[in-house]
């Protein structure tokens, strides 16, 4: 199963990967994180890990790989960073960070000032997801940067299925708007998790949603989840949200 998490920048979306990787862990899976972030450097440690070198480098760094997609141009679609089909155990172990069953693989971060955009990136995630092959007990769970770009960049192509995530705020209620288009637009189901909800918003937020059986959770609003975002602390809350939605995704996707 192969999953996207998107939504806008403070949503909660890297708390949502960070706590749906270990629900899927506890329900027996193996989990590879994949963090299409080039500007988040705090999911490593929600799942408890460090964070390794940038895949980019495996293919020469990021202006080895540019200089190959820019040979390709304008035919985008010839591009290929893969002579074969991966699995997760072919990723080479420099390149990703693991603790209790998951895997964390950080596809690029802009490091320097001047060093350029992150398309580069965004294209070797979309080939790398595409091109990786999963056995029946694994899980890839994408936390994507804030925003729709990463639809622009088609790195959900060859998902299973986009999980939305939708805070109480008027750009993340609109935002949810355009992630259904964009979704239905490439045949992939998008499903909305309501974060950091209460008893004055959550009917209000549900009510924006246009079709409201996509709703697959709502989450409270969690000072322990606040405070161990804010220091940078591993995240060990258990929520039954979380655990019902996990058992949703199973049922409906299936692997």
């Amino acid at each position: 199963m192969k999953l996207v998490i998107c939504g806008k920048g403070g949503s909660g979306k890297s708390t949502i990967a960070a706590l749906l990787a270990k629900s899927f862990v506890k329900k027996g899976n193996s989990v590879l994180v994949i963090d299409t972030d080039e500007s988040n450097f705090g999911l490593h440690r929600q799942l408890g890990v460090d964070l390794s070198q940038d895949f980019t480098n495996y293919f020469g760094g990021k202006d080895v790989a540019l200089e190959k997609i820019m040979a390709a141009a304008p035919d985008w679609e010839s591009i290929s960073f893969f002579d074969k089909e991966w699995g997760t155990v072919d990723i080479p172990s420099e390149y990703f960070s693991q603790k209790n069953g998951i895997k964390l693989i950080a596809i690029g971060k802009i490091h320097e000032v001047g060093e350029g955009c992150a398309c580069t990136m965004g294209i070797l995630a979309k080939e790398f997801i595409g091109n990786l092959r999963l056995n029946s007990s694994e899980v890839v769970i994408v936390d994507t940067e804030a925003g729709i770009e990463h639809f622009g960049r088609a790195i959900e192509k060859d998902v299973d299925a986009i999980l939305m995530v939708v805070d109480p705020s008027y750009e993340s209620m609109k935002l949810s708007e355009k992630v259904a288009e964009l979704s239905s637009s490439i045949g992939k189901p998008v499903y909305f998790i309501l974060n950091k909800v209460d008893e004055t918003n959550e009917q209000f937020l549900r009510e924006t949603i246009r079709d409201q059986d996509m709703i697959i959770a709502a989450i409270p609003a969690d000072t322990t989840l606040s405070l161990a975002g804010l220091k940078g602390d591993e995240i060990t809350t258990d929520i039954n949200e979380i655990q019902n939605m996990n058992k949703f995704l199973i049922e409906k996707i299936g692997q």
